[in-house]
This record gives C-alpha cells, sequence and structure tokens, in this order.
C-alpha cells in the first residue's frame, strides 16, 4: 500500500499565478478608487449650500444670478 506525498497539479492548483494576482489587485484598486469619488461627491453635495445654486431671474430671456444676493 502506498501513500500520495504530494498532489498532482489541476487546473486549480495554478490558479493564481502573478499575471492573475497583478489584475486582480488592478481591478480592486480601481473599484475602490470609483467607490470612493463617488462617495466623496455625494457627501460634498450635501455638505454644500443648496441655496447658492443659479436660477433664472426672470422671464424672458434667461439671465441667470444666485438664490440669496450673499452668495
Amino acid at each position: 500500500m502506498t501513500v500520495a506525498s504530494h498532489r498532482e497539479p489541476g487546473p486549480r492548483a495554478d490558479f493564481w499565478t502573478g499575471p492573475r494576482l497583478s489584475e486582480s489587485a488592478t481591478v480592486s484598486l480601481v473599484l475602490i478608487v470609483f467607490v470612493a469619488a463617488n462617495a466623496h461627491r455625494i457627501t460634498v453635495s450635501f455638505a454644500s449650500a443648496p441655496d447658492c445654486v443659479l436660477h433664472p431671474t426672470r422671464e424672458g430671456p434667461v439671465t441667470y444670478a444666485a438664490v440669496k444676493p450673499s452668495c
């Protein structure tokens, strides 16, 4: 009776090769940066002064001005 001391290499044995690891790390980094940038954008949009949005001042030819004069 013989006991196999090592495992035969199969399709899953060399799954995480160097190129696959670097590609996975790059994709993960890009996704993290994308999510962080969008989270920052949403945070800034809620923290900004919404009363300073430009709007038309009168009917007719469009002239824009801030809602509050202090903006």
